[in-house]
């Protein structure tokens, strides 16, 4: 069985080719031998250093872009310490980040954790999956409070405080603290909707969540409203990551990146990759733009970097694609929300899914090409997703889901808004206890088929299957995949006779 080709990742991985294989011109006082040498380093160096940095300077633009309103919307927008919570499930309307969930409601804050501590109160949801994952600027999960998968920290109020401030105490008021290891985090909730008749329930919960400052919290508790500014701003201002545009000085991506790096310490187990960056001019603090002591090659290959990198990430997923193809029954599952050293699954997931939950809390299966390895594409292709009866009960606490999105990462438009489907839908099994999914872009004629029917656009597409709290027995076993744990279903390509090569037969 051999691995995913897609072609979309194999034309990002050949412009990294492509750039490495440009000539390049010596500058006057350096021989060519000696400029191409220095060229090929920075350019080396400097596309790992995209891989290393980009989740950093990606955070960074979303918290500008989303809190560079006066007013909390209901699209993820607002500002800092107070929640922009969605009223209705994410839609093809909103561009928030790649992958959204068509299960849960979001309430996303950006948490500014000086001058004062935040104190932040999750309401009970008993019978609800409900989480508040707290992320680093570094993208990395240090605490996730909530109902309904293991490993979280129980609803109630916690004093959220900055590094390096109140060392060593673990109670507040009486409030359990929670130290962020920097005075920046990010809060992406989810509280499950049910049905369309839940949604107000949802909503009950979600409005319960509150951001109150701890210098104030001891006069006006829940009763807190966060003060009105003088000037009304409603329209967020979409920031993009320097240097990285058309026209743009390349040189300005290192420039931010230092200025983020020395805004936001990394952490100590980094230093060995910040001595490699160094030794092209990159690190915290530094500009390699006003850096008068680098040279023409250094200078050259840095600014190749910067084009070399995002295919250099597309590399290295399609590669995690291939390495774990035949475990996960072509699917990619990976361990993330949580990527210490590993900065090459951290920009992917940047890439794929930013403010991913870590797998005691959910587990996230991609698949970008049916089994046979040939990309997903409605235009041409009808599929079935196959689910064994072992299958089930899918090894979930909270509940699992099979959503469609554009090879973008988006949803794809329809005029239902209909995207997943899952346990809560209704769902047709075999006779022998078997799952099919039909996924193809004309519904299907029977009413059966059609309960199990996933609308494919007409090019195009991949599916990400969501196990929400996942049962803590199962996690290791499904990131490892193979023989005796629990997989994704398997994807088949429909033939001319209405059957796939297994001989699930295919949506009439």
């Amino acid at each position: 069985m051999r691995g995913p080709t897609s072609s979309r990742w194999l034309r990002l991985a050949a412009a990294l080719a492509l750039t490495c294989a440009m000539s390049v011109v010596a500058a006057p006082g350096a021989s060519a031998e000696e400029y191409n040498r220095e060229y090929e380093h920075a350019l080396s160096v400097g596309t790992q250093a995209y891989v290393y940095g980009e989740p950093l300077l990606d955070m960074q633009r979303v918290f500008q872009s989303m809190t560079s309103v006066t007013v909390a919307d209901h699209v993820g927008d607002a500002p800092v310490n107070q929640f922009s919570h969605f009223t209705e499930l994410a839609n093809t309307k909103e561009g928030l980040v790649v992958a959204p969930n068509a299960d849960t409601l979001y309430s996303i804050a950006w948490l500014q954790l000086k001058p004062h501590p935040i104190v932040l109160h999750v309401p009970a949801s008993p019978g609800r999956f409900d989480v508040v994952p707290l992320m680093t600027p570094y993208t990395e999960n240090f605490a996730d409070i909530g109902e309904g998968a293991s490993g979280m920290m129980a609803p109630g109020n916690y004093v959220i405080v900055a590094e390096k401030r109140y060392d060593g105490v673990e109670e507040l008021d009486g409030m359990k603290v929670v130290h962020s290891p920097y005075d920046r985090a990010w809060i992406i909730q989810r509280t499950l909707v049910k049905s369309h008749e839940d949604l107000p329930n949802a909503l009950a919960i979600q409005a319960q969540t509150k951001l109150v400052p701890l210098n104030r919290w001891t006069k006006e508790g829940l009763s807190y409203q966060p003060p009105k500014s003088d000037k009304e701003v409603t329209t967020p201002t979409e920031y993009r990551v320097p240097g990285t545009q058309a026209g743009e000085e390349p040189l300005a991506y290192w420039n931010a990146l230092g200025a983020a790096l020395k805004r936001f310490k990394p952490p100590a187990d980094n230093r060995p990759e910040l001595e490699r960056l160094e030794s092209v001019g990159i690190g915290p603090g530094r500009s390699p733009a006003s850096n008068t002591t680098l040279s023409a090659g250094t200078i050259a290959g840095l600014r190749a970097a910067v084009a070399a990198g995002p295919s250099q990430v597309a590399k290295e997923l399609a590669e995690m694609f291939q390495a774990g193809f035949t475990a996960h029954n072509g699917w990619l599952a990976a361990d993330i929300g949580k990527y210490g050293t590993d900065y090459s699954l951290r920009a992917i997931a940047d890439k794929i899914g930013l403010g991913a939950l870590p797998p005691n809390i959910a587990v996230y299966a991609i698949a970008q090409t049916e089994r046979f390895g040939l990309p997903l594409n409605g235009a041409t292709t009808r599929y079935v997703a196959h689910f064994p009866a072992s299958d089930f009960p899918v090894p979930v606490q909270a509940f699992w889901s099979l959503t469609m999105y554009e090879a973008s990462g988006f949803f794809v438009a329809n005029p239902l808004e209909f995207h997943t489907l899952g346990d809560r839908s209704d769902l047709q099994h075999e006779a022998d206890g078997s799952l099919n999914i039909y996924i193809q872009t004309e519904e299907p004629s029977s009413e059966a088929q059609q309960d199990n029917w996933l609308l494919a656009p007409s090019g195009p597409f991949q599916l990400i299957m969501r196990l929400y709290g996942t049962d803590e027995s199962a996690v290791a076993g499904i990131l490892e995949g193979g023989a005796g744990h629990w997989t994704p279903p398997t994807i088949l390509p429909c033939l001319e006779g209405g059957k796939t090569a297994a001989g699930w037969s295919c949506a009439s």
